[in-house]
């Protein structure tokens, strides 16, 4: 029996025969051209054919997985038309006298180094999307055809392979593929949100311990462990029979959970929220049950636009949230860019600890003109739902006081123009900072509710960088240092009538659940597939 640790990105355990993927990338040849004139035209008609082909992927994705995750493939197309892409290849071509392939592959090179590089997480893991779309244009210039489907036919079975694209996960055959493993790939990836999508087991990472040797073999995958064993023993796969039983046992139970109350045994009650960072996430917070939303990111609009977005862009993708969620509430915070967030045309100074520098709050106080545009989207779109406000990064009375100035300036605006709001909206804080907490009660008389960023709030108490891997011993989440903070909180927010919740990671944390009960938290705002385990928990509490 092989043991091989990967990382899983998808929970679920499947137990079958191993199938190797050849979809590693193989060497472009440089050619010179005669005719480059001819040689971008070549190019041009596969970019054109490429994009085809992603419009078919498109409806094939909506169909199968809702609007939402077929936006991937609208971002795809979108890659193939960007100017300085297709620039970029195009003088290639003229320039230097090479082939479209190796023009493609080179500048596909060049593009996902500069995603890889960045430091936020979302968009390093793009570098996989722009070599999805560059190798489907290569593969037209070939001849080729793109994507897995034609290569899954037979008995059920377990993928390994070096790589998958997007494009590639999503027509693997569902009634086939039992889960995959790959040696590269991030958790980040459109990859993994698909795997967890179609309810794929999936491991990454697994390196070296790729091997093409293990087709045919039999192997068992644990998705939420990481854990692939390759040739069994007859008790592991006794023991992982019996865990992939119990685990699809408990699937079923929680789906029974849809509808019911979030309540205690002896009658608390938990309103139970869930985040998400773009408006195509709403399918997911709705098909889990979540009750509201209690952390809407809306940096992310920021973080995937070439430019600041426009209010109306903004404005759109709010009213389409708080329309689809109805009467429920829709936190959404407004923008949290620096530290780990990094957007290239905020034009940022580089920081010696970005995580105490200029970012959030600081922002948008110091730069209103942006802040208002978000402000004017948000007031707009509240009249289409139940949106409330929410400030992240405050540490003063002051910061709270002065963003409330701006928002009233932005009413006012609109009320001059006649443009209709929500008169009542509510505005509420991030607690995440010790500050924040020891100034709780003059916070609270200044807003509508609380809100703990757990993460942050963590950092900041024990001062330990949440981005250092060295670190991970001494930042302890379960700290009695930060367990202390979040009912210091707690207790202001109730003193002074207003509800507190938590929006950060720790609130989906089961062995907390009775602890923050203890607390008397109002709310818990939780990646929403954790929505259902968490009610369970707090239903047998």
């Amino acid at each position: 029996m092989k043991t091989i640790q990967g990382v899983g990105v998808s929970a679920g355990i499947a137990i079958g025969a191993v199938r190797v993927l050849d979809t590693a990338d193989h060497a472009v040849e440089r050619r010179v051209v005669d005719d480059p004139k001819a040689e971008v035209e070549r190019f041009r008609a596969a970019r054109d054919a490429a994009v085809a082909q992603l419009k078919q992927l498109r409806d094939k994705t909506a169909a199968e997985f809702g609007e939402g995750k077929a936006e991937l493939f609208d971002t795809h197309q979108l890659m193939l038309q960007d100017p300085d892409y297709v620039e970029s290849i195009e003088d290639l071509i003229s320039q230097s006298k090479v082939n479209a392939e190796y023009a493609v592959n080179s500048t596909a090179e060049q593009f996902a180094a500069m995603f890889a590089a960045m430091d936020n997480s979302y968009m390093q893991a793009r570098a996989a999307d722009v070599k999805d779309v560059s190798r489907r244009v290569i593969n037209v210039l070939e001849g080729k055809r793109g994507g897995v489907a034609d290569e899954d036919g037979g008995e059920s079975h377990i993928i390994l392979a070096e790589d998958l694209a997007p494009s590639e996960t999503v027509q693997l055959d569902r009634a086939k593929v039992l889960g995959f493993v790959t040696a590269k790939g991030s958790a980040n990836s459109h990859t993994a949100i698909l795997a967890r999508t179609m309810g794929l087991p999936a491991i990454i990472g697994i390196g070296d311990a790729f091997s093409p040797d293990d087709d045919g073999h039999t192997a068992v995958i644990d998705g939420t462990s990481g854990l692939v064993f390759v040739d069994p023993d007859e008790e592991t796969l006794a023991e992982y029979r019996g865990k992939k039983a119990r685990y699809e046992e408990h699937l079923r139970l929680l789906q029974e959970l849809k509808g019911k109350p979030t309540e205690t045994k002896s009658g608390q009650k938990v309103r139970l929220y869930a985040n998400i960072g773009r408006p195509s996430d709403v399918a997911a917070v709705l098909a889990n049950d979540a009750e509201g939303i209690g952390l809407f990111r809306s940096e992310f609009l920021y973080l995937e636009s070439e430019d600041y977005p426009t209010e109306e862009f903004q404005f759109q993708a709010y009213k389409e949230v708080a329309q689809k969620m109805g009467d429920r509430l829709v936190v959404i915070r407004t923008l949290d860019i620096g530290a780990d967030k990094q957007v290239g045309y905020f034009n940022l100074e580089h920081e010696a600890n970005p995580a105490l520098g200029y970012r959030a709050i600081r922002i948008c106080l110091t730069r209103p003109e942006i802040f208002k545009v978000q402000l004017r989207a948000l007031l707009r779109a509240s009249v289409y739902g139940n949106i409330a406000i929410m400030l992240p990064m405050i540490t003063s009375v002051q910061e709270v006081r002065d963003a409330k100035q701006i928002l009233e300036e932005v009413k006012n605006e609109l009320r001059g123009e006649h443009i209709d709001f929500n008169e009542h909206i509510q505005v509420g804080i991030m607690i995440e900072t010790p500050a924040s907490v020891i100034m709780a009660d003059e916070l609270a008389a200044e807003v509508d509710f609380f809100s703990i960023g757990t993460n942050d709030l963590t950092q900041y108490t024990l001062a330990c960088d949440r981005q250092n891997p060295n670190l991970g011993r001494f930042a302890d989440t379960h700290s009695p240092a930060v367990l202390r903070m979040i009912k210091m909180a707690t207790e202001a927010a109730h003193r002074h009538g207003i509800w507190c919740g938590i929006c950060g990671e720790l609130g989906a944390d089961l062995t907390l659940t009775d602890k923050f009960l203890e607390i008397g938290l109002d709310e818990l705002s939780v990646s929403p597939t954790s929505v259902l385990p968490l009610r369970n928990a707090i239903r047998n509490h």
